[in-house]
This record gives structure tokens, C-alpha cells and sequence, in this order.
């Protein structure tokens, strides 16, 4: 059996951290790992700056609510379930990424959980385990299943290397050129391409 490995935000649903630097005019959130590849340092930016602000969880949630699936996610998610089994690998939070999932039909989600005090405060971040996405198709390779993953970040590329198969979506110029080794595209018509000429099966759009 094989399996479809993908990035959440970028790839299915908009960065959740740019979003709410738009709403509340904070430029310094706007940095994701598609700029600061080292997530600790990524994370511990983001907390600093939200204590500076006094913003915490209810605030980042408010703007999640108002968010959808990036157009043609959903359909995009159904046409892979039905050939693939698709485990979504994320570095975003459970916190976060609960109502978007409901949004996608619930696929599975493996991701982190936030440290947050009874008045909302964010204070500290907690890792699933170290580099989590390479580390989890290394455990599916365990299960003898063969993975093709698909992402758009810095962080995604260990995950992209590990796979059987790793595919570029929605990615920056500046990541496309240090991994020239993975095809990069940016719709939805031609990641379902990629998915199907990676596959051992014989398998038609």
C-alpha cells in the first residue's frame, strides 16, 4: 500500500501565522519556515512577539475560525484518499488545526501541541519528537509502506528526501532552487500528476 504524506499549511489550507499577522498588523509573524528554516528559532520569534503584544490562543483561534481550505483542497483531498491512504504531516499545532480538519473530512493529522496557560497565554511549544516528519515516514517505511510526500517548506525537504517519492507544492522560488531535485509544481491538476507518476500502481486522473 502506499502512502500520500502531505504539508498542511501552504499546501491545503493558507499559513495560519501569516494570516493573523494581517489581522493584527504584526509584520515580524509573517515569517514562516519557507524563511527561517531552524523551526525553534521560528517558534521561539513567534512566542517572544506574541508576549510583547499580549495576543495568546483565543486570538490566534478567532482568526482560524474565519479560515477555509485553499480552493480546490477539498476536492484535491478526495480524489487522493481514493487511491492513496493520506496522512497529513504537520508542524502546526492541535490547537490550530482541529476546525480546518473538519473542513478537509478529517483526515489523519500528526502535528504538535502548544503549552498554554488557563488565561490563554502561549508559553512554550512541544514537539511531537525532533525533525517529526522524516521520522514519520521513516516509521511508516517500518510498516512497509511505500510513501510519496508532498510539501512547500524548508521543513518539509527531510520528509520530501525520506519518502519514496517527494514532490514540491506551492513552493517558494528560493526552495525550489537549493532542491532541484524535487519536481516542483503549483496546482492542483499537476500535483495529482505527480502523485500518479510516482505510484508503482497503475493508476489514471
Amino acid at each position: 500500500m502506499e502512502l500520500a504524506c502531505l504539508d498542511l499549511e501552504g499546501v491545503l489550507v493558507p499559513e495560519i501565522w501569516i494570516k493573523f499577522a494581517e489581522k493584527t498588523g504584526i509584520e515580524e509573524l509573517k515569517a514562516t519556515t519557507r524563511d527561517i528554516p531552524d523551526y525553534d528559532v521560528l517558534m521561539k520569534q513567534r512566542l517572544q512577539i506574541l508576549d510583547q503584544h499580549k495576543l495568546g490562543l483565543r486570538e490566534i483561534q478567532e482568526v482560524i475560525a474565519g479560515l477555509e481550505p485553499l480552493e480546490g483542497a477539498k476536492d484535491f483531498v478526495s480524489w487522493l484518499r481514493e487511491r492513496f491512504q493520506v496522512v497529513i504531516l504537520s508542524d502546526t499545532f492541535y490547537e490550530f488545526a482541529m476546525p480546518l480538519m473538519k473542513q478537509l473530512g478529517y483526515p489523519t493529522l500528526l502535528c504538535h501541541k502548544l503549552a498554554v496557560e488557563p488565561s490563554g497565554r502561549v508559553t512554550d511549544y512541544i514537539l511531537r519528537q525532533p525533525d517529526p516528519k522524516r521520522q514519520s515516514i521513516k516509521a511508516f517505511h517500518g510498516l512497509n509502506f511505500r510513501c510519496i510526500a508532498a510539501g512547500d517548506s524548508y521543513n518539509d525537504t527531510t520528509m520530501l528526501s525520506e519518502a519514496d517519492a517527494g514532490i514540491l507544492f506551492h513552493a517558494p522560488q528560493n526552495v525550489i532552487n537549493e532542491f532541484p531535485q524535487f519536481p516542483a509544481v503549483h496546482t492542483y491538476e499537476d500535483l495529482k500528476a505527480e502523485f500518479v507518476k510516482a505510484s508503482l500502481r497503475d493508476l489514471s486522473i
